[in-house]
């Protein structure tokens, strides 16, 4: 099922304007060597149509992971941007990068992605707590250089947003990795229209940010990635999608 979760994460992207059109791509480590991600094939339609055939093996320098993997698809211009966070951590099994309008917005307006919430979306309250660093060069990460200063600027933080260009979120999953995703955007777009409002914002306290529970994984991934493969369904996306990773 791994080829049909990364499908399905960039589909999860797209349907929650997270991407558009070609952009963004979807990583899955399959072991020390070698990847599996969302590459562009003779039949390219954006990551909205990505299906499992477009998600294929190649190894951390960009070769073929198996003979006959890539078979007319090219890996992404951006496959260091995942390579080198994939060197770098071993803990991170899945990276994603995606171009999401509110937080390209939000951070050009010198608006931080700051714990304003709390009960609204746990997780994004609990991700934003930590901070989230920004890389500021707005540039197409296509070489080992530009991503070892990418990952630089993350250290060991889950996300990072790069100027002008979008974000990068790494975690032990594809599921959590898309969440973070949804939730940064989440918190920029609603910074953005408390600023719009006339509104400041303000970081939620530290004692109400203690008192949020932890709902656990089988809540904040699980069931919140049903969800989102169930809005897939709605769209009248293919019936493998039903399938829970």
């Amino acid at each position: 099922m791994t080829r049909e979760l990364v499908a399905a994460a960039c589909r999860v992207l797209a349907a929650r304007g997270l991407t558009d059109g070609l952009l963004g791509h979807v990583s899955l480590r399959a072991d020390a060597e070698r990847l599996l991600v969302r590459c562009r094939g003779p039949r390219e339609r954006g990551l909205a149509d990505t299906e499992p055939s477009d998600i294929r093996l190649v190894t951390l320098d960009g070769a073929e992971g198996a003979p006959g993997e890539l078979d007319g698809y090219v890996p992404p211009n951006e496959l260091p941007l995942h390579t080198e966070v994939l060197r770098a951590r071993p803990e991170v099994r899945a990276v994603v990068h995606a171009h999401p309008p509110a937080t390209v917005a939000a951070d050009l307006a010198g608006l931080a992605i700051r714990p304003i919430i709390g009960a609204f979306d746990i997780p994004g309250a609990r991700l934003a707590r930590g901070g989230v660093p920004v890389y500021p060069r707005g540039v197409l990460i296509r070489d080992r250089s530009l991503a070892a200063e990418m990952v630089s600027a993350m250290a060991e933080c889950p996300v990072v947003l790069l100027r002008g260009h979008g974000l990068t979120s790494a975690a032990d999953g594809v599921e959590r990795a898309v969440l973070q995703t949804i939730s940064v955007d989440r918190i920029a777009a609603l910074a953005l229209a408390v600023r719009a409002a006339g509104g400041q914002l303000t970081d939620l306290p530290d004692a109400d940010l203690a008192e949020l529970p932890d709902l656990g994984a089988g809540f904040n991934v699980d069931v919140a990635w049903r969800h989102e493969l169930a809005r897939l369904g709605e769209r009248g996306h293919p019936s493998w999608l039903d399938s829970s990773p």
